[in-house]
């Protein structure tokens, strides 16, 4: 299995682009599912930009585009389908539930979150959690912090 490249022990790497597009397309390489990955950030940071990675690594060969008016987006060409949402304009988790919310997470699916606080306690218990941040005086470049969900030490966290 091919892992993404290496973190340092507090879980950050600052990344430009490239760097950032190369790492998600190694994690889609070595993500199995059923997956939910989260993303978070600020407007800006990189978060479809690094679904697109994903979805590239992960086999899917569409457009991969951010969902932020129709908040979900599906593709195939994968192993499994991979359900992109972007919660961005909702307003309160329960509008999760005319999405097929449930259904999706009960998939044999990659699910992708942009802007998973918006899902509040519909969330998974234990997604993979990304938050990716601007850096202070380098413009170019992408602070990736992992962690915090199970298998986190593959990918930089710790297992806790």
């Amino acid at each position: 299995m091919i892992l993404p490249p290496p973190h340092p022990a507090d879980g950050r790497l600052a990344l430009t682009e490239p760097e950032l597009v190369a790492w998600g397309e190694r994690l889609g390489r070595a993500i199995t599912a059923p997956l939910c990955v989260t993303l978070a950030g600020d407007l800006g940071a990189g978060k479809t930009t690094l679904v697109q990675a994903i979805c590239r690594g992960y086999g899917v060969r569409d457009d991969v585009t951010s969902p932020t008016f129709a908040l979900v987006h599906e593709y195939r060409g994968g192993p499994t389908v991979v359900y992109h949402l972007d919660l961005y304009r909702l307003k309160h988790p329960s509008e999760l539930v005319p999405l097929g919310w449930d259904d999706l997470l009960s998939e044999r699916a990659l699910v992708v979150v942009e802007w998973p606080e918006r899902a509040g306690e519909m969330l998974p218990a234990v997604p993979l959690a990304i938050t990716l941040a601007h850096v202070p005086g380098e413009p170019g470049r992408r602070l990736l912090l992992t962690g915090g969900h199970a298998g986190a030490t593959a990918f930089g966290g710790d297992d806790t």
